[in-house]
């Protein structure tokens, strides 16, 4: 396709990728509310009720590289519509499941799903999108994770109020199914078709590298999930194995690659904008996703707030991202990666505000005295996921878009576990015996703050190089 004859339904093909990936990202947020709600109506014990949390990330970010790959080969639109087909069963499984093992093993199903759809999602704006079209479209995109993020604890809160505490998890998940349906008759109509059966014959999709990252992945996050309840040594070790594993992949992958296209060409890692675009989103979501982990820790455990109100203090947040999300994509190419350092800046400086909110008002109106603080990391948010992924992707070859974008969010799955694991454990050891939520939560944002920082200096560095250049 070229730049001149554009496809002449990419916006509504646009439409149907960010209801699918509305849908995938409802489920991560809307499911942290409906965690106590899980426990009273199945008895799910504290390490079943974080593999229905992590089990999802985990399977998801299993086959985000290999979806990719196979979406460039065999074309967007079967992979997508398998996985949105594959997604509704797995909800209506979580719904109906008659105990807490049977939700794992369904979340677990529903992860795989929703990496069968994520790199679609990414790869079609790659596919369909130019120049300032393609920032905009990854502005919406931005704005679709910021919605999604602010409905889904208030969703979930609202129907958990509804049917109650005891069975309300389950329409959580039944919520799933006329969302996926629709994307399926829509994925149908206005996508592209896939290129012809001869040409996707040829296509390699490198099965001994999959396999190889696939393991990779997994031994670095099963360490992360399981940090709280696998106290064997054999837990920190698997951390060697994935580094074995990622020194074997390489060197597979470049012997692969002279010949055929491997899963993940190694090219991609001498583009400059890409290797600090993925270097900033792992460091980025690491402290983006802890935050909302311990505040919801700190208000429904804590405080003892219901669920809805819980997903309503954390709205600021999401509102502020979505506020900003497409307009910084639109100026993401003109102003580079000092808009992302921008962003990164207002994040830091937002939960610097929370953090003397929670010093000066610990009890039960925290969640009024957060509000504005979280509300300006928000907006900072906002400059930073979809800026930085159209930057990040920017200069990747369109054949590659699939396997580039799968293994930038792989990165970020990743980053998700790590702030997860390291910013939990610091929560947790300063909660103490005493059980002082405030401070605890206090000790949580420097770590939080800790990554992002990290984040704000690779940015810089990036934007300081090419200024100088």
């Amino acid at each position: 396709m070229s730049e001149q004859a554009p496809h002449p339904d990419r916006w509504k093909a646009l439409a149907v990728c960010l209801v699918a990936g509305f849908m995938t990202l409802l489920d991560v947020s809307i499911v942290n509310v409906a965690l106590p709600s899980v426990q009273s109506g199945l008895g799910a014990n504290d390490n079943e009720l974080q593999w229905i949390v992590s089990g999802y990330a985990l399977t998801l970010g299993l086959l985000l590289v290999p979806a990719g790959r196979l979406g460039d080969a065999r074309g967007r639109r079967p992979v997508f519509m398998t996985g949105v087909a594959l997604f509704v069963l797995a909800s209506v499984a979580c719904g109906l499941a008659p105990s807490a093992i049977a939700l794992v093993i369904a979340r677990l199903l529903q992860g795989f799903a929703g990496g069968l759809i994520t790199p679609q999602v990414s790869g079609t704006i790659q596919d369909l999108f130019r120049g300032e079209e393609r920032g905009k479209a990854f502005g919406w995109f931005g704005t679709v994770v910021g919605i999604s993020t602010a409905v889904g604890p208030l969703l979930g809160g609202a129907l958990i109020a509804l049917f109650g505490s005891g069975e309300g998890w389950r329409a959580v998940f039944f919520v799933n199914v006329p969302v996926g349906l629709l994307a399926l008759v829509l994925a149908r109509r206005y996508l592209p078709a896939p290129p012809p059966r001869e040409e996707c014959g040829r296509a390699s999709l490198d099965p001994v590298g999959v396999v190889l990252l696939g393991a990779a992945v997994v031994c670095l996050l099963v360490p992360f999930v399981e940090q709280r309840s696998w106290h064997s040594p054999l837990r920190p070790a698997l951390f060697g194995v994935a580094a074995v594993l990622l020194l074997v992949w390489v060197w597979h992958e470049r012997r692969y690659g002279r010949t055929r296209e491997p899963v993940v060409s190694l090219d991609l890692f001498q583009i400059r904008s890409y290797v600090l675009g993925t270097g900033v989103g792992v460091l980025y979501f690491a402290g983006f996703t802890a935050t909302f982990f311990i505040l919801t820790q700190y208000l429904q455990i804590g405080l003892g707030y219901p669920a809805w109100k819980a997903g309503l203090a954390a709205t600021p947040f999401a509102v502020g991202g979505a506020l900003t999300a497409a307009l910084g994509s639109r100026h993401v190419l003109r102003r580079g990666r000092s808009l992302v350092a921008f962003g990164l800046a207002l994040v830091i400086a937002g939960i610097a505000g929370v953090w003397l909110a929670v010093e000066a008002h610990p009890g039960h109106e925290v969640g009024l005295w957060t509000a504005l603080p979280l509300l300006l990391a928000g907006l900072g948010g906002g400059l930073v996921i979809s800026p930085n992924q159209t930057l990040t992707l920017n200069e990747v070859p369109v054949r590659r878009a699939g396997s580039a974008g799968g293994f930038l969010q792989t990165g970020q799955r990743i980053g998700s576990a790590a702030g997860i694991a390291v910013t939990g454990s610091i929560f947790y050891g300063a909660l103490g015996d005493d059980g002082d939520f405030a401070a605890a939560f206090r000790h949580g944002l420097v770590s939080i703050a800790a990554f992002v920082a990290a984040a704000l200096a690779l940015a810089l560095a990036d934007a300081l190089t090419r200024a100088r250049s």
